[in-house]
């Protein structure tokens, strides 16, 4: 039997997470020596991860040091992508807890770290980063115990090991002030700390944590196996969540050697395996010894906090980009998510073409969103709407923790700004020109913060939140107070139009754009929507003027990505989403109709 280790990477966004695991990697051989150098957060190999810089989707390689395997789990950052975490935290037995040693312990650190503490797994604490200028490694070490102590740690779980180091430079010592040559330190101390999973003899279980897609073999499951041994063409039982159980046969059994998969005869328990053969399963479900089909307890995931309506394109544009365009297309695309992301729940609206889908927060759906959109489908999207629970006959409503880093010379306008969204200061504390804001404010209240808080701290501050609990509603929330400029007529925007209404607001469209009526083009200067016409060009005559002719000089559009789109917008406006554009609309695209509605909600 092999010695086997399963370990999870924890931390907050941009802590170093992916960065260690490619070094870990390397000293695990896994490349060649001519493409070491081309290492760079490999695991985060789709577009949108690169993108952005973070990890979205969970994924484990495996490592060989010291004749041991070591299963290495990279777990997003994000606290929106928190039904990722866990979901995977069940394969391992110990974790990295990786923290900045600069920054210190973040919200996001908190949530997974307490998930990781409830299931017993054991933590040994990576401090990254202390190369940094102005770090505090040892007041770092500080505040993850005193935080690991207010989680209920146990007292095996406090008495954890310490690695300082930059994944960067590709260093790990047990002193900060001593760098060494490799990460050797932090492998041995893997070995030494880290349990090795417990060999459970009797019927064959494993409970299924995800799942990969072959265009060949159709959908396998992945998991940990929890007791006895999977065998190559084994009669086996799915027991599903409601308590059917369906017989079936393993075609192939595959166990992580690499950065792939190698089909072995059978794996024993401990070790992370891939099932082909199994149908119609979900995550959370058990595959158990056909004889006797025990089934283990099911995942269990936290609630999301945020909806959206998703509907079909029927703007004036609709069908000019996208290959998925009809409300099948994108009713079956939703389907098709709801069997990989945990965290997300997708219920059918008022009307036959729309669907009201929940997630844990704006970012959350926002990458559904934007997948979708670079797979062909047009769609357009609601306000982010969060959700509302009657608890003893009051009105709840979600409350996130919040913390803002920033200089201390804008701390003042911040906390301005977050007040007035409901929130309330619960800690402040500066350092070194630094200031540390946290909040206790309703999800509500996050909407469109970002953007606001970037602006009032010229773009120095970082921003991060998490979800706490359910509290009583906190009251109306003053969101956008001014207009939208919209769109009259349909056609193509010209220079000569939109230099003669700037004084009217800020445009975000571009002459020579394509624009429809009812579109939202722009913000108005003041409250209330404004209509204009901005496909107007200039009359031609072969008569001259002195003056008429001056060079027309236009302030740049201002440029929305996916999530300042779905922040900005109003309860009577979408987001239309396709291939290639990205447009804000008025629901209502017919001013008389628009007005005769707002009469109506006036009566």
């Amino acid at each position: 039997m092999q010695d086997i280790r399963n370990i999870a990477i924890i931390a907050h966004v941009d802590h170093g997470k992916t960065t260690l695991v490619d070094k870990m990697m390397l000293a695990g051989k896994l490349f060649r020596d001519d493409k070491a150098a081309e290492v760079d957060t490999f695991l985060d190999n789709n577009d949108l991860e690169r993108e952005r810089g973070i990890t979205i989707l969970s994924k484990n390689v495996s490592i060989r040091y010291k004749d041991v395997k070591i299963n290495i789990i990279d777990t997003p950052g994000h606290a929106d992508f928190g039904g990722e975490v866990e979901r995977v935290l069940n394969l391992a037995d110990g974790c990295l807890l990786l923290v900045d040693a600069f920054e210190g312990p973040m919200p996001q650190t908190r949530f997974v770290l307490q998930k990781a503490i409830e299931m017993g797994l054991k933590p040994i604490v990576v401090i990254n980063k202390v190369d940094k200028p102005n770090c505090r490694p040892e007041e770092v070490q500080d505040m993850v115990f005193d935080l690991m102590f207010s989680l209920g740690a146990s007292e095996d779980q406090l008495d954890f090991e310490t690695i300082f180091g930059s994944a960067k430079q590709g260093w790990m010592s047990k002193d900060y002030k001593e760098p060494t040559q490799d990460i050797s330190t932090l492998l041995d101390t893997i070995l030494a700390e880290i349990p090795a999973p417990r060999r459970l003899e009797g019927p064959a279980q494993m409970l299924i944590t995800s799942l990969d897609y072959s265009s060949y073999v159709g959908r396998i499951a992945v998991g940990r196996v929890h007791r006895g041994t999977f065998r190559e063409g084994q009669e086996v039982a799915l027991c599903k969540r409601d308590g059917s159980v369906a017989k079936m046969r393993i075609k192939e059994l595959n166990i992580f050697e690499g950065l792939g998969r190698s089909r072995v005869e059978a794996v024993s328990s401990g070790d992370i395996c891939a099932l082909v053969g199994i149908e119609g399963f979900e995550i959370g479900e058990t595959v158990a010894d056909a004889a006797t089909p025990e089934a283990l307890d099911p995942i269990a995931v936290d609630e999301p906090t945020m909806s959206m309506l998703f509907t079909i394109n029927n703007s004036p544009f609709y069908g000019k980009e996208g290959k998925f365009v009809t409300s099948r297309h994108i009713h079956d695309r939703l389907m098709k998510e709801l069997d990989k992301n945990l965290a997300l729940r997708v219920e059918p609206a008022e009307s036959a073409d729309s669907w009201l889908v929940y997630g844990r927060g704006v970012l959350h759906l926002s990458v559904l969103i934007e997948t979708m959109r670079r797979e062909g489908y047009e769609l357009q999207v609601g306000q982010p709407q969060v959700i509302i629970r009657e608890i003893d006959g009051a009105k709840h409503e979600p409350v996130e923790q919040l913390t803002v880093n920033l200089p201390a010379e804008s701390a003042s306008r911040i906390i301005d700004l977050v007040t007035r969204r409901k929130g309330e200061m619960t800690m402040m504390e500066t350092k070194d020109e630094r200031t540390f804001l946290e909040f206790v404010i309703p999800s509500r209240g996050i909407i469109g913060l970002n953007n606001a808080v970037l602006t009032a701290s010229a773009g120095e501050a970082v921003m991060a939140h998490r979800f706490l609990e359910f509290q009583p509603w906190k009251g109306e929330i003053d969101r956008r107070n001014n207009g939208s400029i919209i769109a009259l007529e349909t056609g193509t925007a010209y220079a000569y139009a939109l230099n003669n209404l700037q004084s009217r607001g800020r445009f975000f469209i571009s002459p020579q754009e394509e624009v429809y009526a009812g579109q939202v083009i722009g913000e108005h200067t003041k409250e209330g929507d404004l209509s204009v016409n901005v496909c107007k060009s200039k009359k031609l005559t072969n008569m001259r003027a002195s003056g008429s002719d001056d060079k027309v000089s236009l302030a740049p559009p201002v440029a929305f990505s996916l999530e300042d789109a779905l922040e900005y917008i109003r309860i009577d406006e979408y987001v239309e989403v396709t291939p290639g554009s990205m447009r804000m609309r008025k629901i209502l695209l017919d001013e008389n109709e628009r007005k005769r509605m707002a009469k109506a909600a006036q009566q």
